[in-house]
C-alpha cells in the first residue's frame, strides 16, 4: 500500500475558523451604515415579515434578524422594536433587537 499523504487541518481555506469563530471584515470609510431606527409593530405578515409603524408615521415591511430567529423570539402587534434600515432603501427593515 503506497502511504498516504498528509492532510492538513487547517480551516483558513474555508473562511470560517472554528476555534476563532467567523472572520470579520473591517468597515470601510466609504461604506455605508445601517440606519437604526425604533417603530412599533402594525401588523404580522406571512414569512416572518411585519409592517411597522415609525413615529414619523411612516410604514415599513420589515422581517426579524436571524439572531432572533434561532432564539425564537416571538414578536406580536403592538411590540415595540428596534431596526437596521439601508440607507439605500427606506421602505425595508431588518429587526434586531425587541424592546417590549
Amino acid at each position: 500500500m503506497p502511504p498516504r499523504p498528509n492532510k492538513s487541518r487547517s480551516n483558513s481555506s474555508r473562511g470560517n475558523n472554528r476555534r476563532f469563530g467567523p472572520s470579520r471584515k473591517p468597515v470601510k470609510e466609504g461604506e455605508e451604515k445601517a440606519v437604526e431606527v425604533e417603530g412599533e409593530i402594525s401588523s404580522v405578515l406571512a414569512g416572518t415579515m411585519f409592517r411597522v409603524k415609525l413615529a414619523s408615521g411612516h410604514e415599513v415591511l420589515a422581517h426579524i434578524s436571524g439572531k432572533m430567529r434561532k432564539r425564537f423570539i416571538r414578536l406580536v402587534v403592538g411590540d415595540r422594536v428596534k431596526m437596521e434600515m439601508s440607507p439605500y432603501d427606506l421602505t425595508k427593515a431588518r429587526i434586531v433587537f425587541r424592546l417590549g
